[in-house]
């Protein structure tokens, strides 16, 4: 154990930390993409999974390649690299996830199991288990089905008081959505600390899903000092690391039960939520080096491009905008409207023409009115290519 150890973390030394994260080199002419008939793409739209969500550094792809070629106890991997991810994050205990998605799975599985694996091959069959779980009303979106396919009810409450009335016997765990307000009290509309004062005096645990709070990364150690039990988030957007793979991490003996409850355990609930040891190290890689990076620098070379961005659609004639930042992180949008008579094109024709060019382009509408163009990790340069692009498509609707 101690020998593996060293030497994970003396790989983790030899990975070189620049400010700011290193331009991804394009894709060669005739890459695995280019044999495939697939074209690549520019993003600004964020990190949006339906188009990978990020790019992984040379140091992560060298590192996944290198875990790769031997045969390993996955389980070391786990505590190897659960340890190292724990001190980052500020907490026990801590897990590789198949995303944030998956950690919310089996984090809610550990909370209706603990450590009983005869409970956890029984899942989703709640029987002689707590099987509700709490989320507040305006906390409730998609991403909860993590939580609801393990067969809990859902109970929802609006008002501390509700809350309270609903905590009891049969109560699993609290959901809490994090980043859904302007300041780190989350008051929307129970804040967090009064959600963990409530909880803990009832034996209740909280999973704050804080999927949406990176960067910068000392978000997550701050969210952990709070007290929460589980926290779950993605490692394949901002920190670069694999798209399959997320972090789960919290109180020890949660996380010990939510291995019970993930594969390769044969007989349980996450047994197809598979994590490998090439995305485990790969995101221990890319976590190490995301949680050393200049975030204000990354910031200034976001904001850079969008003020950029917006200069030069200003020259076009279109109506420009800069949206509010995210609750807690700032992600630089730059919102376009224009007269669609007067130019000549629609909202839809220019997301066509992006899309369908050359290079291929993807944007966001912004509500039926306009497109968003989202500055957030994108490669020095790509701002200079959109710029031209839109300038090419308005001209040529106006001839």
């Amino acid at each position: 154990m101690t020998s593996r150890r060293r030497a994970l973390g003396a790989l983790a030394a030899t990975l070189p930390v620049s400010k700011l994260a290193a331009a991804s080199k394009r894709a060669p002419a005739q890459g695995v993409y280019a044999r495939l008939g697939i074209r690549p793409l520019i993003n600004f739209q964020g990190t949006m999974t339906t188009i990978g969500a990020s790019k992984m550094s040379d140091e992560v792809n060298a590192a996944m390649a290198e875990a790769s070629r031997d045969y390993v106890f996955l389980e070391d991997v786990k505590n190897a690299v659960g340890e190292r991810i724990a001190k980052l994050a500020g907490t026990e205990a801590a897990m590789v996830s198949s995303g944030a998605a998956g950690g919310i799975c089996v984090g809610t599985c550990a909370c209706l199991t603990g450590e009983d694996s005869a409970k956890a091959r029984q899942l989703p069959n709640l029987a002689g288990m707590k099987s509700e779980v709490i989320i507040q009303k305006r906390h409730r979106n998609g991403y909860d089905h993590a939580v609801r396919n393990t067969g809990v009810k859902i109970v929802d409450v609006e008002t501390r008081e509700q809350l309270a009335a609903a905590l009891g016997p049969n109560t699993a765990m609290m959901y809490y959505l994090g980043g859904t307000s302007h300041d780190w009290e989350w008051e929307t509309p129970i804040p967090l600390a009064e959600c963990l004062k409530l909880c803990k005096a009832a034996g209740v645990p909280v999973l704050v899903d804080a999927a949406n709070m990176l960067p910068p990364w000392g978000n997550i150690p701050k969210l952990a000092a709070t007290g929460v039990d589980l926290l779950a988030v993605s490692g394949g957007k901002h920190i670069r690391g694999p798209q399959s793979s997320g972090i789960l991490a919290g109180r020890a003996d949660l996380i010990r039960a939510a291995w019970i409850n993930s594969s390769p355990n044969s007989d349980s609930l996450g047994r197809g939520m598979k994590v490998n040891r090439e995305e485990m190290i790969g995101l221990w890689v890319a976590l190490e080096r995301y949680s050393k990076l200049d975030f204000e620098a990354l910031d200034r070379e976001s904001a850079r491009q969008a003020s950029f961005l917006m200069e030069e659609f200003r020259k076009i004639g279109l109506g420009v905008e800069k949206l509010p930042f995210d609750r807690t992180r700032r992600v630089h949008r730059v919102k376009v409207t224009w007269d669609e008579a007067k130019m000549g094109i629609d909202i839809k024709g220019v997301e066509k023409q992006l899309r369908d060019g050359e290079p291929r382009i993807v944007i966001l509408r912004s509500g039926g009115k306009g497109l968003e163009f989202t500055c957030f990790m994108n490669d020095p340069g790509d701002e200079k290519i959109a710029a031209r692009r839109m300038k090419e498509i308005f001209a040529a609707a106006k001839a």
